[in-house]
């Protein structure tokens, strides 16, 4: 059978079968689908041959590239002994071997991992951990929560619950609970910059402790970046007073590193950056180093000692999934951490941002180039219509989609956010394929905003 052959017989089962997520399908349906066959370091092929820079990071996940060698080692040794075996009241090595090393890895104080499948569901735990930690405690008041304007913690309902992205959320808002929104600092959308914006934040957040914090159980925030709202980055030492005002008012603080962790702001963990240690910390994405789906929930002696009782108290975090701790999920997380170590890779984040940055620093005087935004090597560049203004260009344009497909017909896959254009690039990547990446960006946006490709 041909190569197109096989592709148009493909294309045809997956119209007819796959239902794909965050996409409309009757739009998707009218245009030839991308079929990734196989991948090999920052690349990634589809099924007729054409090479592409995996420009995202697989959504955000990918550490080393794709197709490595100690990784795939890891899942194989690990699958010669066993695949799977529940948590349920037992354990597995990789499992106890992982538990030691984010606690040895992670900010102080978090001391207990408990394993889930998805940022998602961790972000589930975490909620339901806040709740039950004020229950167990005799607090029972304390059920609310607190999140930031267009935070994004996953797509289970609780995480939705404390999601605030009306487009995302709010076909589902009758099945939520609700929680009370503050404003992340979004300098670029706040008159006054960094400053202001970061003002807002914690004078929204000192008022609403100062009147409620005793029915508050936890904030949760995504540190120093918020992603799917479009790369925004917090102003320096926010997050600091953000940690100390939960603090002061016992408020539980869960920090969401599921995009932000394993070195993508340039720390190992966004928290690192201003020496915040939360209560209850999220991981997830690179855990991995893009290769299987295992999340975990950290929590520290005290949130784990309020659960910590007689059996007859009922105290018991009830709460699991059959795949818990998978083995073959933890035995490459751990090959991904050694593989980080020995090749010093979050340490080499700075070098790289600082190599991107100057790529990037003449689109910042482009006339529909809005603001670049940059910690470590999350980048997201705004699209706008009036630089003067700030002026968004509508939904019904495009701008991000069309900047993609652009970006892919040059080479590149990414994903927009909106009329944000998205670069997160493996951390393995080397300056000689960052440099390529960056000018494939750089052309898909002049090419969409001044030559009016795709319009």
């Amino acid at each position: 059978m041909s190569v197109t052959s096989i592709y148009e017989r493909l294309a045809d089962m997956n119209k007819a079968y796959l239902w794909h997520p965050f996409t409309q399908m009757k739009e998707y349906n009218n245009s030839d689908p991308l079929i990734i066959e196989r991948g090999e370091g920052v690349m990634l092929y589809d099924i007729q041959g054409r090479a592409y820079y995996d420009g995202f990071s697989s959504v955000w996940l990918n550490v080393h590239g794709h197709n490595v060698p100690e990784l795939n080692l890891a899942i194989t040794d690990q699958l010669g002994r066993v695949a799977h075996s529940t948590l349920l009241g037992m354990a597995n090595v990789p499992a106890i071997e992982l538990a030691e090393k984010l606690v040895q890895i992670t900010p102080e104080g978090l001391t207990k991992v408990f394993y889930s499948d998805s940022g998602a569901t961790g972000v589930e735990i975490a909620l339901k951990m806040a709740f039950q930690y004020w229950y167990n405690r005799g607090r029972r008041g304390k059920k609310t929560f607190i999140t930031m304007n267009q935070a994004y913690h996953g797509d289970t309902i609780g995480a939705v619950s404390v999601g605030a992205i009306p487009l995302y959320h709010a076909t589902f808002s009758p099945m939520l609970f609700s929680s009370h929104v503050i404003p992340y600092p979004y300098a670029y959308r706040q008159d006054g910059g960094a400053k202001s914006a970061s003002e807002a934040t914690l004078a929204a957040l000192r008022n609403l402790l100062e009147e409620q914090a005793d029915q508050i159980a936890a904030l949760i925030v995504e540190p120093i970046v918020q992603g799917a709202s479009g790369i925004v980055v917090m102003p320096q030492g926010c997050l600091r007073e953000i940690a100390a005002l939960c603090r002061r008012h016992e408020v539980l603080l869960i920090a969401d590193e599921v995009a932000t962790g394993f070195g993508r702001t340039g720390a190992m963990f966004a928290c690192d950056l201003e020496g915040v240690s939360p209560d209850l910390m999220v991981v997830g994405k690179g855990l991995t180093g893009g290769y299987l789906p295992v999340a975990a929930t950290l929590a520290t002696d005290e949130v784990y000692d309020a659960f910590y009782a007689d059996y007859g108290e009922q105290k018991t975090f009830f709460h699991g999934h059959s795949f818990t701790g998978n083995p073959l999920g933890c035995a490459v997380a751990l090959a991904s951490l050694k593989l980080m170590e020995e090749r010093r890779m979050v340490q080499g984040v700075s070098t790289q941002a600082s190599l991107v940055a100057k790529k990037l620093e003449t689109l910042a005087d482009w006339k529909h180039v809005g603001e670049v935004r940059q910690q470590g090597l999350m980048i997201g560049i705004e699209l706008v219509q009036d630089k003067a203004s700030r002026k968004a260009y509508d939904w019904t344009d495009r701008m991000g989609v069309r900047t993609s497909l652009r970006a892919r017909e040059l080479g590149m896959l990414t994903r927009p956010l909106g009329n944000v254009v998205v670069f997160i690039p493996p951390l393995a990547s080397t300056e000689a394929e960052l440099a390529a990446m960056t000018d494939i960006l750089a052309k898909a946006i002049w090419d969409v905003t001044e030559g009016g490709w795709g319009a």
